[in-house]
């Protein structure tokens, strides 16, 4: 699944466009490494995203197309 897709179906970022801008300004980062929004996100890689002057850091548990509200949290772990 493509990064911005998985960080808007997690919830991680509300919108698609929102994650998408946030990739093409660098602020996200895949595995240690910066990650363009087409980037392929596998089951245990890890997402760092930086929200101004904080830093939120997530493991990738599982990868779905589509997934309710209530099992978005399922998706991934707060490190």
């Amino acid at each position: 699944m493509r990064l911005d897709k998985f960080l808007k179906v997690s919830r991680l970022i509300k919108r698609r466009t929102v994650a998408n801008e946030a990739c093409d300004a660098g602020r996200v980062s895949l595995n240690g490494k910066a990650a363009r929004a087409s980037a392929d996100v596998k089951s245990g890689d890890i997402i760092e995203i930086e929200f101004g002057n904080r830093i939120l850091k997530a493991r990738v548990l599982d990868v779905k197309e589509a997934i309710r509200k209530e099992e978005a949290s399922d998706m991934v772990e707060i490190l």
